[in-house]
């Protein structure tokens, strides 16, 4: 049942739409890029984030300017000088922030490797009220730049197609910034959907719903529907894992298929069982995140390698796209 703010919300789009669909799509445009409270949402929420806190405190914290927006990179380094792992970029999805990457941040850094958890704008630490994916593209650049090149950008649901966007050089404004690999979980595959999505819970009409689209074009440089990830990444061959549960209740599972579709250097991996939030922190996906990064030594035996899980008699078996594994 739609609660009075979505009633409202709909009606005055409604009556804007009557006098101009093109009004009526810039406004809803300016709704849904808008950002909420970084402020706990629940109980659950508060207490995720006083579990976090410690660990959060201890990284090392860079504000960095983009327009409209200081966005906050929090730094996460191996104890031991002797091992030379590698720079990864960890990107939350929306309504999240890098507090809840803490426990995937933690096994990178334990295997070795220099970690960057970046809040997007409006999110966390990060100031701002407006996030789209070219904000998000404009963030990841200026980390990039502070922090020097990353060897991998791991994205997480909305976090997922700003990398692939921010590897591919999507955005026309920002520069194309390509690790050496990606990893996706529980990410979104076409933006349009999420646009269409979108509309039907505003309560658009086809002449607004195309307003609204239309504004991507104004941002990006490029029409909505280049942003699905065949098109974005169709000539990009970079070593992508690819996580995501068939029990996804937010971004379904086939968004994961068709990311796997892009070709044969691509490796889908289903974790059952953990949705869509709980997914990030999950030890199996964390473990299967480290071993992913850890082939380089070992180049491509690792595809035909069982990859080891927290929970006895689970394993995440890694694959190429043609033939996905799940956590039994």
């Amino acid at each position: 049942m739609a609660s009075l703010v979505e009633k409202v919300t709909r009606a005055v789009l409604r009556l804007v739409a009557a006098q101009s669909p093109q009004k009526a799509g810039e406004l809803a445009f300016w709704l849904f890029t808008r950002t909420r409270s970084t402020k706990p949402q629940s109980d659950k929420e508060r207490k995720a984030l006083d579990r976090a806190q410690a660990r959060m405190a201890e990284s090392e914290t860079v504000h960095l300017v983009i327009p409209g927006s200081v966005v906050a990179t929090h730094v996460f380094r191996p104890l031991s000088a002797v091992k030379t792992g590698q720079k990864i970029l960890l990107v939350h999805g929306y309504r999240s922030r890098s507090d809840h990457m803490v426990a995937l941040a933690d096994a990178l850094v334990a295997a070795g490797h220099t970690v960057v958890c970046l809040d997007l704008p409006g999110h966390g630490a990060s100031t701002g009220r407006t996030l789209h994916l070219g904000k998000a593209v404009e963030a990841i650049d200026a980390a990039w730049r502070q922090h020097g090149a990353f060897d991998v950008f791991i994205g997480h649901s909305f976090g997922g197609p700003s990398v692939m966007a921010a590897a591919a050089g999507a955005i026309l404004h920002v520069p194309q910034r390509r690790p050496d690999r990606i990893v996706t979980i529980a990410a979104p595959s076409d933006m349009a959907d999420v646009f269409r999505w979108a509309g039907k819970f505003m309560g658009l009409g086809p002449a607004a719903q195309n307003a609204f689209e239309r504004q991507v074009l104004r941002f990006a440089g490029r029409p909505l529907s280049e942003f699905r990830v065949d098109r974005m990444m169709h000539d990009i061959k970079i070593r992508t894992l690819v996580i995501h549960a068939e029990d996804d209740k937010e971004v379904a599972y086939s968004n994961a298929e068709a990311i796997a579709r892009t070709g044969p250097h691509v490796r889908l991996v289903m974790a059952n069982g953990f949705g869509h939030r709980r997914i990030v922190s999950a030890e199996p996906v964390t473990r299967t995140v480290v071993e992913f990064l850890d082939e380089e030594a070992r180049d491509a035996q690792i595809f035909d390698m069982p990859l080891p899980c927290s929970r006895e008699g689970d394993t995440v078996a890694a694959t190429d796209s043609r033939r996905p594994r799940r956590l039994a």
